[in-house]
């Protein structure tokens, strides 16, 4: 049994998988000669995605790479869901809807397997949908490209694999910054990670290394002097004054519990 949990690779969507293949190789990596579980759960429709993700691993060396998908959340009692994780290094949660992974697998014998193969030193990597799903608490919807209106977030419990963080996907592409401070707002004890497409942080421990090609954003809400974010109405602009802000990119890294930018290695 491992010392420790294993990494968390959190991908913001979109990563190379016909080129370097920069993350999916190292998720390859870590899983080693080990099975990998595909979780395609968060699409209501995920024809393609195992064809997919078949290919590009198997160009990286990882060839038993096993699809898990529900239709429905009592699918998780199925004796052979256990079958899918034997012998399992890693799962990897494909994009989608997050609210589809946290409702049909929350607390329940899925659930239990991968905080167990986690616990025990296997890798759980997660890309858009999930992404999201890793934190405690997770942004479900919120307006894109705009600045953020106090009314406009929807939030929900996560899997809760990593505290005290909230982590937005697709960041730059999408324009997701106001949402992501509108969340800080909410409650500045918990950092706001936006990721970029092709980008990912390889957590271990209280420290995360940022691969691909580009940026993550950490917004740190803890030294706000001022929030409107409890008495404007719905439709107020957000006014958040002394927000911290970190951009990193491929190699720089950073510590959780000390809020702060950190050299490799890491």
């Amino acid at each position: 049994m491992a010392d420790e949990p294993g990494p968390l690779i959190i991908i913001g969507g979109h990563e190379d998988k016909e080129g370097d293949k920069l993350i999916l190789r190292e998720v390859a990596e870590r899983v080693g000669s080990r099975r990998l579980v595909l979780a395609t759960v968060a699409s209501r429709e995920p024809e393609g995605y195992f064809e997919t993700y078949s290919r590009a691993f198997a160009d990286l060396g990882l060839h038993d790479l096993v699809e898990l998908y529900l239709h429905e959340r009592a699918e998780t009692l199925d004796a052979h869901v256990a079958d899918i994780f034997a012998g399992a290094g890693g799962v990897f949660f494909t994009g989608g809807d997050q609210l589809r992974i946290s409702s049909q697998i929350g607390d329940t014998p899925v659930e239990h397997l991968v905080r167990d193969m986690h616990r025990r030193g296997g890798v759980v990597a997660g890309t858009s949908a999930g992404a999201s799903v890793m934190s405690e608490t997770m942004l479900v919807r919120g307006t894109n490209r705009e600045s953020h209106r106090i009314g406009d977030l929807h939030m929900a419990p996560g899997l809760g694999l990593v505290r005290d963080i909230i982590i937005d996907q697709h960041f730059a592409e999408r324009g997701r910054i106001g949402r992501l401070l509108g969340a800080v707002a909410q409650n500045p004890r918990v950092l706001g990670l936006g990721i970029d497409e092709d980008t990912a942080m390889v957590l271990t421990g209280n420290r995360f290394r940022v691969i691909g090609s580009g940026a993550i954003y950490v917004i740190d809400g803890a030294g706000v002097t001022h929030s409107n974010i409890a008495e404007a109405s719905p439709e107020k602009t957000l006014s958040m004054h002394e927000v911290r802000l970190h951009v990193l990119s491929g190699g720089d890294c950073f510590d959780l519990e000390t809020r702060q930018p950190a050299l490799p290695p890491c």
